[in-house]
């Protein structure tokens, strides 16, 4: 009986939690509960933790070279395509840049924003991809703990985002995620080309600190809210998140730049290469390991 109050009791905060959502992304995919991307996640960790490399264990690598090729470009153009729809449909046709709002109406242009936003939390499945190559091309030491919680906690609490706040100033950490996306995935795509192409890379040394100003513009971009007297923002636990991750990333990479480039400045240059390899696995999507393709 005790058991059976909880399961109502939790099925009724539940349902009045559910109340607040967006009625316009209810029936679109994965967004009827949080059940199904719950179990998504659950099998990724399990694969790329413990199945995946026993698979592996007494295996050969996979040699992955043309499928890291077309997965990395196609990563380019699907985040080309998110900039200019999230520009599109609000930061590039009316949003201030400060207290900028959850339109909630069937308006062509608030509904091509939610739409947008979708795809944004989808493109976090999509890139899920990275983790599962390492595990396949035996990459384990690429496996982090800091990149896995990063590919499984973006796709969860988008899903609120989707389902909640599907606008607003809440988005534009992910315009500038598809952004920067862009740069890096063409960076991870001509360094799987191999070796013929490493002289079009001589900008890598610069993918650290366009990481950094990323994170600095979102958490520079969120604070605003704490010091605007009146910004009814629908969903302010969604400022608190963005925050949060921004300085938590933040931090991440003054700690990476403080190793790499002040205590590893003086070290042999392939000793350096580790170094920045040692301290980038996990953060930039646990794809930084420059010569990873090789």
């Amino acid at each position: 009986m005790e058991l059976s109050n909880i399961q109502t009791s939790v099925a009724l905060i539940y349902d009045r939690f559910m109340q607040n959502a967006d009625s316009r992304t209810e029936n679109w995919l994965l967004m009827s509960s949080p059940l199904p991307q719950t179990i998504i996640i659950v099998a990724y960790i399990f694969f790329v933790t413990s199945l995946g490399p026993r698979m592996m264990e007494n295996r050969k690598g996979f040699d992955l070279k043309g499928v890291l090729i077309v997965y990395n470009f196609s990563v380019v153009a699907l985040s080309l395509y998110m900039c200019y729809e999230f520009v599109m449909s609000g930061w590039g046709t009316g949003y201030s840049f400060r207290c900028d709002l959850v339109d909630y109406s069937n308006s062509p242009q608030a509904v091509r924003m939610a739409e947008t936003c979708w795809l944004y939390y989808f493109s976090k499945f999509i890139e899920m991809l990275d983790t599962i190559f390492f595990v396949l091309r035996k990459k384990n030491s690429q496996v982090t703990f800091l990149h896995v919680y990063h590919h499984s906690i973006m796709p969860f609490t988008w899903w609120f985002g989707v389902r909640f706040a599907p606008g607003g100033l809440g988005t534009f950490h992910a315009l500038l995620n598809c952004i920067v996306h862009v740069i890096m995935y063409t960076y991870y795509g001509l360094t799987a080309m191999g070796p013929n192409y490493q002289k079009y890379l001589w900008w890598k040394k610069y993918l650290t600190t366009i990481q950094l100003i990323q994170f600095v513009m979102v958490t520079t971009h969120i604070s605003q809210y704490f010091f605007m007297k009146d910004c009814p923002y629908q969903f302010p636990i969604f400022i608190y998140i963005i925050g949060s991750y921004g300085l938590i990333f933040l931090f991440l990479f003054l700690n990476f730049w403080y190793h790499a480039y002040t205590k590893g400045k003086r070290l042999p240059k392939v000793l350096q290469n580790q170094t920045w390899a040692h301290h980038t696995n996990g953060v930039m999507n646990g794809n930084v390991d420059h010569d990873k393709y090789q």
